[in-house]
């Protein structure tokens, strides 16, 4: 069963397991035992149950984070700068890393590295920018 993402849904990461398990016992009352959705749902209480006493749970709210985290949001800008020249001037101070993406006068760029220590400014439109030229298409 393929999972769709919702990418204009926003949940909180921070979410505590005994408020969830809290609903999801809540909810379960209503079913019959035995029955498909009280099956499902001790499942999912479970599965909490198991991430939270392996330890795992700061990966799971990573997981969960970067599940419900359209794309747009979940880009890093590295430095804005008013003009290339001084986007030059912070990639020549050693500080820029290859991969960092650069907003210079409201335009992406990437820096790379182009040999040896020597790196540049390629120009990558940000998630913003492909948003105002490919708005999305309802659906």
């Amino acid at each position: 069963m393929a999972t769709q993402r919702e990418p204009s849904m926003k949940y909180n990461q921070d979410f505590q397991v005994e408020s969830v398990l809290d609903v999801l016992r809540r909810i379960n009352e209503k079913y019959e035992e035995g029955s498909d959705e009280d099956e499902a749902l001790r499942i999912a209480a479970v599965a909490l149950l198991y991430l939270q006493d392996s330890g795992r749970m700061d990966e799971y709210r990573e997981f969960f984070r970067s599940f419900y985290t359209p794309a747009i949001e979940d880009v890093v800008v590295a430095g804005t700068f008013e003009t290339r020249q001084a986007a030059e001037a912070w990639l020549a101070s050693g500080k820029g890393h290859d991969g960092d993406l650069l907003r210079i006068a409201g335009q992406g760029f990437q820096v790379i590295r182009t040999g040896g220590s020597q790196q540049t400014l390629l120009r990558t439109p940000l998630p913003e920018e492909l948003m105002k030229k490919f708005p999305p298409q309802p659906t």
